[in-house]
């Protein structure tokens, strides 16, 4: 274990990395429940996607700590699990089967991308101010998911947004915010999960309460009716691959390639940022090995059924329990198989249990902006561009677009453009085409 591991020359042991495999894995453990809640509104059957989720989590966070050796959690990236749903399916009308070819195609790419070492440039020629201002601009937008799901948040015709009419729905959103952020502050183990469970159960007593009195029309949560069911394969080796390689699915399959690729990059840029886990330069460590299984995890998502797979923030959580090698990964990864077994039960957590978690997660994520240096406008205009815009267009791909242009363009008038890396410049090619491709 040791050999496999280097336990003791990352100065940790078997006891500590288990502790922090389950430390992650009750941090991350309410993406079985949150993406399929999401990958549903794209036609997909939840106990399908359920079964999918569980494999990818399990699959890609164990490869990802033997072949890495990063105490990282991997599973079906938030933000990108928006984009197959919203833009993709939703957006563009591409059925889900032909989308799911679509990831398996981009994984391909992203793997071949990884072993010759071109994504790994690309993630070292990200300036450091721009990296973090992407960590919090998708931080922010997994919250703003979070609001509008619960409608704290609703469209306004005069304002754009604004605040929701106050509901028994809010009410419990509330409740669930307070708890998990009072858990998650006094270091409680699993304080997303036990803030799921229970505002789901206040969800479901509420609903029978609310039916039986008539002051509500119909429940909020309906009671499972089972706990344990076998796994379901309505989604499983589904994908369309011919569907995916058809001419007009050029476009589609670009704008998932460039929306996987650096929500992706930036999700891992940030988890290394707030994880402490670089180099003397900065530098995420194992960035070629971590990178290669992130595009392992996209691909085996699209075979599985689900949308892209990517490292998660909250294995800062495990990290912090002292976690520092693969063995972490290998732990939490374990942990995630029985869930396969629940999908009745789970199916019935709703939205307004999630939706705090969401909020949650977007605060994990801001962290990074403190080390911006906010007075040098040369770096903080890019970061803002980034951080402000994803939220506001609810695109993480616009937020690196135009984080990554900005940059460029305003190195080369100020007279700088040798400063600028020529990865960035290549970045910007892609960026530019991004911006004609179907939206």
């Amino acid at each position: 274990m040791d050999k496999l591991f280097q336990l003791k020359e990352n100065r940790t042991d078997v006891r500590t990395e288990v502790i922090a495999g389950i430390t992650t894995f009750l941090a991350m453990a309410y993406i079985v429940v949150v993406n399929p809640a999401i990958l549903v509104d794209a036609g997909m059957p939840f106990p399908g996607v359920l079964f999918a989720t569980v494999l990818v989590c399990a699959f890609s966070s164990m490869a990802m700590g033997l072949h890495a050796n990063l105490p990282y959690g991997v599973a079906p990236g938030m933000g990108i699990n928006a984009f197959f749903t919203y833009g993709l399916v939703v957006g563009m009308e591409i059925p889900w089967q032909t989308a799911l070819g679509a990831v398996f195609i981009s994984g391909i790419i992203f793997m071949l991308l990884s072993i010759t070492g071109i994504r790994t440039e690309i993630v070292r020629a990200i300036p450091h101010s721009l990296r973090r201002g992407l960590a919090a601009g998708i931080g922010v937008f997994l919250s703003f998911i979070g609001f509008k799901s619960v409608n704290f948040i609703v469209s306004n015709p005069a304002t754009i947004v604004g605040a929701g009419q106050m509901t028994v729905v809010i009410l419990l959103f509330l409740v669930g915010l307070i708890l998990t952020a009072t858990l998650t502050i006094r270091k409680v183990r699993g304080a997303f999960t036990i803030g799921i469970l229970v505002v789901s159960l206040l969800a479901l007593g509420v609903s029978l309460a609310g039916v039986a009195m008539g002051w509500l029309e119909a429940p909020l949560v309906n009671v499972p009716d089972a706990v344990f069911a076998m796994p379901d394969l309505a989604v499983f080796f589904k994908l369309d691959i011919m569907g995916a390689l058809k001419l007009g699915m050029v476009l589609p399959i670009f704008a998932l390639f460039f929306v996987d690729m650096f929500d992706s990059i930036g999700t891992f840029v940030g988890v290394a940022e707030v994880a402490g886990l670089v180099d003397a330069e900065g530098e995420p460590i194992h960035i070629g090995q971590a990178l290669l299984m992130d595009g392992f995890s996209t691909t085996i998502s699209g075979l599985f059924g689900t949308s892209s797979g990517t490292v998660y923030v909250e294995s800062a959580a495990g990290i912090r329990e002292g976690g520092r090698t693969g063995l972490t990964a290998v732990v939490t990864g374990l942990l995630f198989l029985p869930f396969m077994f629940l999908s009745p039960l789970l199916s019935f957590v709703p939205a307004v249990a999630t939706a705090p978690v969401l909020v949650l997660v977007g605060i994990y994520m801001t962290e990074p902006l403190m080390d911006i240096n906010w007075r040098d406008f040369e770096e903080a205009i890019p970061a803002f561009m980034s951080f402000v815009l994803i939220p506001l267009t609810f695109s993480i791909t616009e937020g690196v677009v135009w984080g990554f242009l900005t940059y460029t363009l305003i190195k080369i008038c100020l007279g700088k453009a040798k400063d600028v890396h020529w990865m960035v410049y290549v970045t910007d090619v892609f960026a530019v085409l991004s911006l004609v491709s179907p939206r």
